[in-house]
């Protein structure tokens, strides 16, 4: 029987200690997978529902088929797995800043794991997704400049609430425009935040995008038997 609880990996970071768990939920009857930075709960696949509604209404709003998307934030693989699903999709590149996150994927660590890694379409890119949006390189070494059609990300909490100071320059009118360089025309961006939908950055939304959108994604707590809710904005460019 495995143990209730254990610490599967866990290592120093520049933005703190990370680590991945797993648990049985005494009530639920579950295994839990969750990742944590320091003292903070980063995610859990307890809740997974807005992960996968960002790929979902990401790809939903993109035109054609071949499509190649950009996913910012690997994490626990649940929007990078729901791309896959979608067979339009021909490439997959995730850039990831930290490279345990990486491994404990490549090293098998969540079961789920190897429909992600095993995918030919999918690259694993250990960088900073925001230093990548502002540069002229982009997101594909290999291929500098090379555009997208679909980019989500799920990296911070909010547009307010960052894991990084530095990530907040791009979440503004001005960090936006650089990331439509790498994007082709029509192309989608998503972004899952925490928060109920924030009037000002739906605002600078429409400065760079084509009428953007904030889903309510709403959901089922089962820790606190209520509903939840996260958002998912979508905009595409003209």
């Amino acid at each position: 029987m495995a143990p209730r609880f254990a610490e599967l990996a866990w290592r120093e970071t520049p933005m703190g200690a990370i680590s991945l768990r797993r648990r049985l939920d005494p009530s639920l009857k579950v295994e839990v997978y969750e990742v944590k930075l320091d003292d903070e709960f980063l995610m859990s696949s307890l809740f997974t529902v807005a992960e996968v509604e960002l790929a979902r209404l990401g790809l939903a709003d993109a035109v054609g088929t071949d499509l190649d998307v950009v996913v910012g934030g690997l994490g626990l693989g649940y929007t990078a797995r729901t791309v896959l699903a979608d067979p339009r999709v021909r490439s997959l590149a995730v850039v990831e800043a930290l490279d345990e996150v990486i491994k404990w994927h490549r090293q098998g660590l969540l079961p789920f794991a190897a429909d992600l890694t095993s995918d030919p379409r999918t690259r694993l890119i250990q960088g900073d997704f925001f230093a990548m949006s502002n540069s002229a390189e982009g997101f594909d070494r290999d291929e500098p400049g090379r555009r997208f059609h679909v980019v989500l990300v799920d990296i911070d909490h909010t547009p307010r609430h960052l894991l990084h100071p530095s990530h907040a320059a791009f979440y503004t009118p001005q960090g936006l425009r650089g990331l439509t360089d790498h994007l082709h025309p029509g192309g989608v961006f998503a972004l899952w935040s925490n928060d109920p939908p924030d009037e000002d950055f739906t605002a600078g939304l429409a400065e760079v995008f084509a009428a953007p959108q904030a889903h309510v994604v709403s959901f089922h707590n089962p820790l606190q038997q209520r509903r939840a809710t996260n958002t998912v904005y979508v905009a595409r460019m003209a």
